[in-house]
Formats: C-alpha cells, sequence, structure tokens
C-alpha cells in the first residue's frame, strides 16, 4: 500500500456536465457508496472530490467490518451494511479482500470483560452471533502469548476488507454504471436560488442538481460554516501500519490490549494502537468544547490532545469565502498527515507484549488519517433544513468504513423520497442544539 497525496496521479477525470440529478461531495466510503445505491434506482449522479477518490480516511483505516460493539442506533445499519459489502464485493470486478473471518475484543482485566458483557443485550436484541469467550478460548481463537486474557466478546459473522483497494475500485464500477467521478474538482459551495438547492459551484463551474449530498468527512464543518449551517465536528489524527508478511496466528481483526490488528490478503497485518487518536487544538477545539465534554468524561482515551504543529492557523482557519474564490479546498488537496510517534511507540510495545509472532516481523509502512468525530460519537444522516434539497452524512468517528454501504443506501433512499427502512431520529443534524447537551451511546 501507498497512501494516496496530492501527487498522486488523478485516475478518475469524468467531464463536468452542465447539469445532473444529483452531486455528491466527497468520495471516500460514504460518497462512493451513497452513488451506488442512487445509481441502481436510475439516478443520475456527479461524484466530486476535490483530492482523490478514498484519498483521506476511507483508505487508512483498520479496514474492519464489524456489527460487535456499535452504538445501538447503528447496529441495524451496520448489520445491513455488513450484507451490503458482501453483495457489492461478488459484483466487483477485483478482488477487495472481504472476507468474513470476525471480530474479537480481548478483555485483560474483568472490568474491561464486564465492560464487554453490557454491550451483550444489544447483540441479542439484533440476534447477532456475538458470543463472551473465556482467556483459554480467547488463547485458542488468538495464537499468541498465554495466559493473558480474562476472557473476550467475539463475533464471527463480521468481517475485513482492504480499504485502499475497496472503495477506489467500487468508483471504477460506478464509472461503468455511467456515474460521473471527478478528482481535483472541489465543491466551493452551494446553488442557491429561491432558498432551494439548484446545484453546485465546483472551482471548475456549476453543475445544475436536483439534490446535493455532503460526504466530506473532516471538512464537513467547515463546508458547512461557510453556509451558516453549525456542525459540532472535530478531526482526529489516527495512525495505522503494516507489517511484512508473517505466519497467521488469526485471520479477522481483533482488540488485543493496546494494539489492534487486522489479517491482511498479502499475507501481512495491519496493526494500530488501539485507543490513541489525537486531536490539534484548534478554533473549532474552543467552539465545541462543551459539546465533546462529556464523551471526554465518558472515556479519557476518546481524544488525546495535542499543540503541536501549524497552530496559529489552526486558531484563525478561513471560515468565509465568495464563489469566485480560491477555498481551503483547494489549498489543501488530501489530508496527508505524519504517522504519531506515540501511537507507533504504542503499536511496538503492544506488539512485544502481546503478540510474540508479530515480534520480530518488520513494519513496511505507516500512515496516519484524520477522523471525522461528533460529541456523541455516532454520524449525522440528515437532510439539512436551511437548504431544502441538500443533504449530509458525516461524522463517523473511525466506524465509517464498515458502515458505509449500509449509510450509503441510508442516504440514497433519503434523497429518492423513499420512507427510512431504519429508525434515524440519533442520526438527526438538530439533536445538539435540541438536546443541549450530548449523549453518549453505549458503543465501545
Amino acid at each position: 500500500m501507498t497512501v494516496l497525496s496530492d501527487r498522486s496521479p488523478v485516475a478518475f477525470q469524468d467531464p463536468l456536465p452542465a447539469s445532473i440529478d444529483v452531486v455528491v461531495i466527497g468520495a471516500g466510503v460514504i460518497g462512493v457508496s451513497t452513488a451506488w445505491f442512487l445509481t441502481q434506482a436510475g439516478t443520475s449522479v456527479l461524484v466530486c472530490d476535490k483530492g482523490r477518490v478514498a484519498g483521506e480516511q476511507s483508505s487508512r483505516n483498520w479496514g474492519w467490518i464489524r456489527q460487535q460493539g456499535r452504538d445501538a442506533a447503528e447496529v441495524p445499519i451496520a448489520i445491513d451494511s455488513l450484507n451490503l459489502w458482501e453483495q457489492i464485493a461478488r459484483e466487483l470486478p477485483e478482488d477487495v479482500g472481504f472476507a468474513r473471518r470476525g471480530i474479537l475484543y480481548a478483555a485483560r482485566t474483568e472490568r474491561e470483560l464486564a465492560r464487554f458483557e453490557r454491550w451483550l443485550p444489544i447483540a441479542e436484541r439484533h440476534q447477532l452471533d456475538t458470543r463472551m469467550l473465556s482467556g483459554a478460548e480467547v488463547d485458542e481463537l488468538v495464537d499468541g502469548k498465554p495466559g493473558q486474557w480474562v476472557g473476550g466478546m467475539y463475533t464471527a459473522s463480521d468481517a475485513r476488507a482492504e480499504p485502499f483497494k475497496a472503495v477506489p475500485t467500487i468508483a471504477k464500477a460506478l464509472q461503468a454504471r455511467g456515474v460521473l467521478v471527478r478528482e481535483r474538482c472541489a465543491v466551493r459551495s452551494l446553488d442557491v436560488e429561491g432558498g432551494k438547492v439548484v446545484g453546485v459551484v465546483t472551482e471548475h463551474g456549476r453543475v445544475r442538481a436536483n439534490a446535493v449530498v455532503c460526504a466530506a468527512g473532516a471538512w464537513s464543518t467547515r463546508f458547512l460554516g461557510n453556509l451558516g449551517v453549525d456542525l459540532p465536528q472535530l478531526a482526529a489524527r489516527a495512525t495505522c501500519a503494516r507489517t511484512a508478511p508473517a505466519p497467521s496466528f488469526y485471520e479477522g481483526g481483533a482488540l488485543l490490549g493496546e494494539v489492534a490488528i487486522r489479517r491482511r490478503p498479502d499475507g501481512g497485518y495491519s496493526v494500530a494502537a488501539s485507543s490513541l487518536n489525537e486531536h490539534f487544538v484548534g478554533a473549532d477545539t474552543l467552539r465545541y468544547f462543551s459539546e465533546f465534554l462529556p464523551a471526554l468524561r465518558a472515556s479519557t482515551r476518546f481524544l488525546d490532545v495535542r499543540f503541536g504543529g501549524d497552530l496559529l492557523a489552526r486558531l484563525f482557519p478561513k471560515r468565509h469565502w465568495k464563489d469566485d474564490e480560491v477555498t481551503p479546498f483547494e489549498k489543501a488537496r488530501v489530508l496527508n498527515p505524519a504517522p504519531s510517534p506515540d501511537a507507533m511507540t504504542a503499536v511496538r510495545d503492544g506488539i512485544a507484549k502481546r503478540l510474540p509472532k508479530l515480534a520480530n516481523v518488520p513494519i513496511v509502512e505507516a500512515w496516519a488519517g484524520m477522523i471525522d468525530t461528533m460529541p456523541d460519537v455516532v454520524p449525522v444522516m440528515d437532510r439539512v433544513a436551511q437548504y431544502p434539497g441538500f443533504y449530509l452524512a458525516t461524522g463517523f468517528s473511525g466506524h465509517g468504513f464498515g458502515i458505509g454501504p449500509g449509510a450509503g443506501r441510508v442516504m440514497a433512499e433519503m434523497v429518492l423520497g423513499k420512507p427510512a427502512r431504519h429508525d434515524l431520529t440519533r442520526f438527526r443534524l438538530a439533536r445538539f442544539a435540541e438536546k443541549g447537551k450530548t449523549e453518549v451511546g453505549p458503543g465501545l
């Protein structure tokens, strides 16, 4: 794997149409999944990305496709998404590494095991195959260092796929079905007439459209802010790495104390620090601190606060621009942060402590991405009331890859005016203003 950057060759450069049924802003997993289900319904779609298809977190994540441990409101969509991943993978011309190999959370202490067990009623409610394991059963499942686990939680039907390959492969399949996909095409703003959205203004010109879906990930707050819409979202750096090919000791995804792993089709493992996401303080930190405080109180591991980098630029970002101005999206095509030294230290320490079979296997590449994080750690999937014809799907808080197809179908059906197949109350945009305080759910 080589992570995408602004210097990566442009692979998608379809012409910009004068008009289209729907414009999707953002070519990550949520955007391309929304386009997938829109085009299935006979809707014409243009997907625009300021940088590269899956250039940011959609290609940089762990590659887990899980039902286990999700917020209760997300579980029905996650179940749907897992089945859709399997279906889409069969339809694609290339293998994207989809395989149901299970997700394991191993517990180091009785307290940790009890926290996992508190999620079990949610699994039972949805008839998932999630089960609690003894320490001996964890040792049998993972051929690692025996005797270090008191137990665990395991969902055998959960799956994995290869992030850097999956979303671009879906985008290629979309092109074959008539969807227009264009990289290096920042959407600067909405085109609005009579209070209704009638299209978008891109850096290359206007496109008329009946509806617009914003799936811009960590950039969503800035895009909406220019429109006068408040979205309490912060970005957090998450670091991941891959090893050279290694003997197989577990074929799925697992949280193993300090380290998270996933078996890769190339014979190596993706590895990450299990709970180290770093937020770099900026203007939005101060603006939304009270919104995020309940999540920070619920788990001190939720975000690690950092002050490094270009602090001055983060404290004074450009928030407003005109349609004919160069925007922040054109100045930073692809967020390509350096891997966190602290996270890489945690990965190496975790491997040495927990996984002796990986201890002498080289780490051949490390990378980082920026997660779009919400105060209650669940996304927004909703209409934007101030702009009829405008829809928002963002804030998937590091869980977007697995739930992508399910969320894409939710958004496509919303745009098409179909009845919602899931209860979307928890994902409404107005929830922060309505409640006055954040409700952190029972997800793990």
